[in-house]
């Protein structure tokens, strides 16, 4: 230490984080005046300072509790019980288990019904990260790598794991579930949950007591890319142009061809599809109409962009049904040239097909998402998420042209990927919008994969509604806003979750309905997504070179329309040199290239590799992404 001041001098490239550090060094004392705690505690690390780390670690804290803040509404651990695989059959530390099947004149055939036995001697599954959650009433389905476990909540007793599958010997890629089957078409097993992995899809019913019965495997012939439930239909796509349709009371399997699928939504017992070629096609689902000639699903062509362009994304919106106006039907689409459409259904034209209402040419690149709610039109597109808004008119229900539909807001929704897939699957992080069409609805943004932050904005204006914090530092590699039923009391009504997947294994819950409401409270017009400062707090920790912006949606069905996503890593590492431009040396403010007194030095150029900018009487240390430099020059030289 002596040495060091009496021999160095020391070029401070942050005197403003510097000159607190430099006191505590001298005096013992800190004294953090305005200097934010987090910053001064980065530095005190970089200088591996401990006694101001633990500090300042302490200062950090204060705010900070394992139990969360006050939207914190529940943690659920990782599943701690034996996984087995659906096909090991044999008895395990000579502990039997039991598998129910069917005979046939051939023997005993494939089970349907498999009862696991655990044995003490097990070794329990690591669960790993969770992939998807999606849910349905008071169920939640929550996706791991070749697993999936159900959870069920109730007034009284909160939260419980109800039903684990066995192991799979594929990742699972997507997850479906249905938790009311209408009709009794199951008998007792009113609940049914369906993964897949390429293109498989197992499909299982779940017993009151818990266990799950394998209704069948099923196979799309092409890769999953969507799998959902219509009533009591399983639905499964593909961009290929196939869908494939299980049907609850039939219990039989039919894989359709029809044209490439950009896009699909639902409404009511209707499967819509928006298609390569312009074309928007239904299916009614629920009547299973099958073609007398070739036994063929019934689809049929309900609209043609004018232009053919490909729809990209689409968005239906039911009207109430009354006696006097019939049912009014309202679709949004987007296309591949940015376009945004919006046709109407009257009640008294059904035969003559949809008709044009409005269209925006606001859009550069393609649309990737849509969405049309009592209030408001949505729209984002694949430029980093650009959402723009508009406010819809509507009279006594149904959508006017007067004054008609006038523009909001605009504004983008940043997410990155990460190229090896560690930070989750793309089913389990997309954006949004999350909510009923008649009510608020909500964007859900990660910025970046490793994190353990996401940020919830209003996706009328991109206003931030709250952040939340994961309760025990893990990052979220999954995401998933469900509205869960109330109670049965009087008054009581449903409440509003973000529920959140974590890299090891856990599911957090968030508090939206209480968020919404002190949001309305205060003032959040200065409030959007992650801040300058907040952003770059976040890439601290994230190697740009391995993480890329899609060209395109993450959004299954639409992400075979793009090529291999480009990189924007030369757009951010241009972004890191300018900032490299504009730093401070001693307190000025220089070019690095040619810094004051560089004749002193042996000095060729500054780039990110040390070997090219050594000192001859000295050392000069260069540190790619850390903002600070410093030399230790010889006084003598």
């Amino acid at each position: 230490p002596d040495s060091f001041f009496s021999r160095y001098i020391f070029i401070d490239r942050d005197p403003s984080l510097f000159t607190p550090i430099l006191n505590f060094l001298r005096t013992k004392e800190l004294f953090p005046r305005s200097i934010n705690v987090h910053l001064l505690m980065h530095e005190a690390e970089f200088y591996g300072i401990t006694p101001l780390v633990r500090k300042l670690q302490l200062c950090d804290e204060l705010d900070r509790s394992s139990c969360g803040n006050v939207l914190f509404n529940g943690y659920l651990p990782p599943p701690g019980r034996q996984i087995y695989s659906r096909f090991d059959f044999t008895s395990r530390a000579g502990k039997p288990f039991f598998v129910k099947g069917i005979l046939s004149k051939g023997g005993f055939t494939f089970p349907h019904t498999c009862h696991f036995l655990p044995s003490d001697t097990a070794q329990l599954a690591d669960p790993g990260m969770v992939r998807i959650i999606c849910g349905h009433h008071n169920w939640i389905a929550v996706a791991y790598a070749q697993f999936v476990v159900c959870y069920r909540v109730k007034e009284s007793t909160g939260w419980q794991q109800v039903f684990t599958s066995p192991r799979l010997d594929w990742v699972i890629d997507r997850v479906a579930l249905n938790a009311k089957v209408m009709g009794g078409s199951l008998g007792d097993n009113d609940k049914m949950v369906a993964v897949a992995s390429g293109t498989e899809i197992i499909l299982w019913t779940i017993c009151p007591d818990g266990n799950g019965n394998e209704i069948g495997v099923f196979s799309l012939n092409v890769p999953v890319e969507a799998l959902f439930f219509v009533a009591n239909q399983l639905i499964a796509t593909s961009h290929t142009g196939k869908v494939g349709v299980w049907n609850a009371v039939t219990k039989h399997w039919q894989n359709q061809d029809v044209v490439p699928i950009n896009s699909y939504d639902t409404a009511g017992s209707f499967l819509i599809l928006g298609c390569n070629n312009g074309s928007i096609y239904y299916i009614d689902v629920q009547k299973f109409p099958l073609r007398m000639k070739d036994n063929d699903l019934l689809v049929t062509e309900l609209y043609r962009d004018p232009t053919e362009d490909a729809i990209t994304a689409l968005s239906v919106y039911l009207t109430p049904k009354t006696s006097d106006s019939g049912n009014w039907i309202e679709i949004a689409y987007g296309t591949s040239s940015g376009t945004v459409r919006v046709i109407v259904q009257h009640p008294e034209t059904v035969g003559s097909g949809p008709q044009l209402f409005q269209t925006f040419s606001v859009h550069r690149s393609p649309v990737t998402k849509i969405m049309l709610s009592e209030k408001h039109l949505i729209s984002v597109c694949a430029d980093n998420n650009h959402v723009r808004t508009w406010t819809v008119t509507r009279f006594r229900g149904m959508i006017s042209t007067q004054p008609g539909s006038t523009p909001l807001t605009s504004f983008k929704i940043l997410s990155l990927e990460d190229i090896d897939g560690h930070g989750g699957c793309a089913a389990g992080t997309e954006i949004g919008p999350y909510g009923e069409r008649d009510d608020q609805q909500v964007f859900i943004q990660r910025v970046v994969p490793d994190t353990d932050k996401l940020y919830v904005r209003l996706s009328s204006n991109g206003k931030r509604v709250c952040e939340v914090r994961s309760v025990d530092g893990t990052s979220i590699t999954s995401f998933m806003v469900h509205e869960c039923e109330g109670s049965s009391r009087i008054g009581s009504r449903p409440r509003r979750y973000l529920f959140s997947g974590h890299a090891n294994g856990s599911i957090q819950m968030w508090d939206l309905t209480t968020a919404m409401e002190i949001a309305g409270k205060v003032d959040i017009r200065a409030l959007g997504g992650p801040t300058e400062e907040e952003l770059l707090e976040l890439l601290d920790q994230c190697d740009l070179a391995l993480t890329r912006t899609p060209d395109m949606s993450p959004a299954a069905s639409f992400t075979h329309s793009s090529s291999t996503p480009r990189a924007s890593t030369s757009r951010y590492t241009s972004h890191h040199w300018h900032l490299l431009h504009i730093t401070s040396y001693s307190g000025h403010k220089m070019n690095t290239r040619h810094p004051p007194n560089a004749g002193r030095f042996k000095y060729w150029r500054i780039t990110t590799s040390t070997s090219s900018a050594m000192l001859r009487g000295g050392k000069l240390a260069w540190l790619y992404n850390v903002r600070i430099i410093f030399a230790f020059v010889n006084k003598n030289s």
